[in-house]
Order: structure tokens, then sequence, then C-alpha cells
């Protein structure tokens, strides 16, 4: 096998890819020549003051450099800012977010096209690696030349792993070979990297995803609302403005809540099945296993955002 010409950590700041970038800067995972970040614009405030304290604590005392990427201005119908929300509001715009409309029934709601990964978070990640290697788009990497990357892809959704897209990268996935588990299998779950966190001093890890992330379920939503007020008013004011502009590519109502009802006035306080099956567990382990609910988002990993079902374009 080729060895890799650099090594990096994709950084999306939740659970798994803060735990990497710990065992990195621990010893125990081989040291990545940087840490990438790609900043949507709208992550919520306390994603940005976790990422601070990495860079702070974690990575500039292990000296891996850590970068924080945004897609690229660009001009005319599709122009982008580098500010998802910014951009998700533009008249004429496509919606870059899976936000829900009807379907062709009318009866039962259905994502849209997903953009805001690839374009977002996928393609600055890109970028920002070419740019290392010293090959920026559009000169072409050299066959030969790879790039070794590390996503943060826990045993539990190990179904996620997947190979890169592009031939300059080889991507690698460190918890799932990791040994040490509580159930004593090889590979770490997200309830182990919880655990080896919080034995850290880094217990209030938050999960990454935007503020007003479609693929949010109703547990998300309402702790958003009852946790974070000013964050809760900003989704909520988002969703009532989407309907007021038009957009490219879609003819119905877009709507953050898979009900298509406005987010202040959407049924977030139904408790799904998933979640009264968690409560009934164990509270530790409820506690530090992922908030899968229907059609939560349990963050949103550049290279395996989770989706919720099929999507249409609509």
């Amino acid at each position: 096998m080729t060895a890799p010409q650099l090594r990096v950590l994709s950084l999306g700041a939740g659970v798994q890819s803060t735990t990497l970038l710990m065992l990195a800067a621990e010893g125990r995972l081989p040291k990545p020549d940087a840490a990438i970040f790609a900043d949507t614009g709208w992550e919520p405030a306390r994603v940005y003051a976790h990422l601070d304290r990495l860079e702070r604590e974690v990575a500039r005392p292990a000296g891996i450099p850590l970068y924080r990427v945004q897609v690229g201005v660009t001009d005319g119908p599709t122009r982008t800012t580098g500010d998802l929300r910014a951009d998700s509001l533009d008249p004429g715009s496509w919606v870059r977010m899976p936000v829900f409309v009807a379907d062709r029934s009318g009866e039962r709601a259905a994502p849209v096209r997903r953009q805001c990964t690839e374009e977002y978070k996928v393609k600055p990640i890109k970028t920002a690696i070419r740019g290392l290697l010293g090959y920026p788009h559009p000169t072409p990497v050299p066959a030969g030349v790879v790039v070794e990357q590390a996503i943060g892809i826990s045993r539990d959704e190990f179904e996620r792993a997947k190979d890169a897209p592009v031939r300059y990268l080889r991507n690698v996935f460190p918890l799932l070979d990791m040994d040490g588990a509580a159930d004593g299998r090889e590979g770490w779950t997200r309830t182990d990297c919880v655990r080896y966190l919080r034995a850290h001093g880094w217990g209030q890890t938050p999960k990454s995803a935007c503020i007003g992330c479609p693929f949010h379920g109703n547990q998300a939503w309402r702790k958003l609302r009852d946790d974070y007020p000013e964050e809760w008013a900003d989704a909520v004011d988002f969703d009532h403005r989407l309907r007021q502009i038009p957009h490219r590519g879609i003819k119905a109502a877009p709507y953050l809540h898979r009900s298509l009802l406005p987010l202040d006035q959407a049924p977030i306080d139904r408790v799904t099945r998933t979640e009264w099956a968690e409560r009934q567990g164990d509270l530790f382990d409820t506690a530090a296993d992922t908030e899968a609910e229907d059609g939560a988002a349990l963050g949103c990993s550049p290279w395996s955002c989770r989706g919720a079902g099929e999507e249409t374009t609509a």
C-alpha cells in the first residue's frame, strides 16, 4: 500500500472526531499533520467554543495544526457566502438543506435533495487538503500521491464507513480498530467515546450540527427550545423566512420539521418510540449513547452525514 504523503483528521468537532484528536494527541493513534474543521457558518455557539478549547488545550500543545475552512465565495444564481443560513435565504437560490416538502401525493413529507454536506463540508475539506499537498484546483493531483484521512465513525455506525470519492484520499476509521471497548469487543462505540471524554474532562462535548438542520428529531428540537432560546428563535425565524422567498428546484412550501408545520407550531413535544425505549434503559448508557429517534440527526460528519430516509426533488 502506498505510504501517505499526509495524514489529516476530518474534525467535525462532535464526540467521535474529538475522541480521535485526543487519542492522537495522547500518542495512542498516529499524529495527523492537520485537523480540518469545515464551518458552515451556522453551528451552535457551543460547538465553536468547544473547537476553540480543542485547539487551545489539545491540538496546539500536541503540535497538530487545526484549520477552519469554509466554502469559497462565488457569484451568480448559486452565489455562496460561506454562510449556509444566509445562502439558503438568497431569493432564487437552490434550497441547499434537506428541508421537508409535501410529496407528490400531497399526504406525506419528504426531504429535498441535500446539497449542504457536499458543498459546505466535503468540498472545503478537499480544497484544504489539495492546498496542503501543493496541488490546488484545477492542478491535478499526480497518481500515487495519497492522503490518509481519519474519520470518526464508531462501531455502532460502521455501515457509514466508506471509501473516499477521489483517488488521492484514503479514508481510515481508527475507532473501528480500537481495543478496550466496554463490552470487550474490538472497536469503540459512541458510548465508549463518551466515557473516554468524560474521564478526560470533556464530558460536555456537543453534537456538531447546524442550528436549523432539518434532520433534527423532536428531542433535539426540544433541547434547542428549552436550553438555547436564542438559537431556537434563530431557527424559528429561518423556518418562517424560508416560505417567504422563491427557491429554485421546488414548488411546494419548505419546512424544517417533517410535520409540514411552522417550527414553533410543530409537535416537537411528542416523544418517539425510540426515545421511550432509551428512557427505560440504563441511565448512564442512555446519557452516553446517541439520541436516536425517528428522523433525528445525531450530528453531521462531513463524510457521513446522517439522512432521514429517501430524498426527493419535488
